[in-house]
């Protein structure tokens, strides 16, 4: 595993309950803030050996970014669940759920 995907795991890991984090933000925090993409793959491959809460990462606009209207139920009642709220538009207010890990 790159150093960048050990970091993009111990972020995501460390995103707590009813917060979010934006593909980009990870990407930063990691090392690499162009790599948000390489973070959806990340995040894709390895969510379940992880055991990532993947559900808790969104896309800069606070949407949530899959196009698979079954796993966007899944993510969106997950979230839910956790306390984080959904406007009327279907974003999360990023200044209220989102999550700032301290830099080290």
């Amino acid at each position: 595993m790159t150093p960048f995907t050990q970091n993009v795991v111990s972020i995501i890991s460390s995103i707590p309950e009813g917060k979010v984090m934006t593909y980009g933000q990870i990407a930063a925090h990691a090392g690499s803030p162009r790599a948000a993409r390489q973070v959806v793959r990340i995040l894709h491959s390895m969510s379940r050996k992880e055991r990532l809460p993947w559900h808790r990462v969104v896309n800069a606009k606070g949407e949530i970014a899959i196009p698979d209207e079954h796993s966007r139920l899944i993510q969106e009642t997950e979230l839910i669940s956790e306390g984080v709220e959904f406007k009327l538009d279907g974003t999360i207010d990023l200044e209220l759920f989102g999550y700032q890990p301290e830099r080290e």
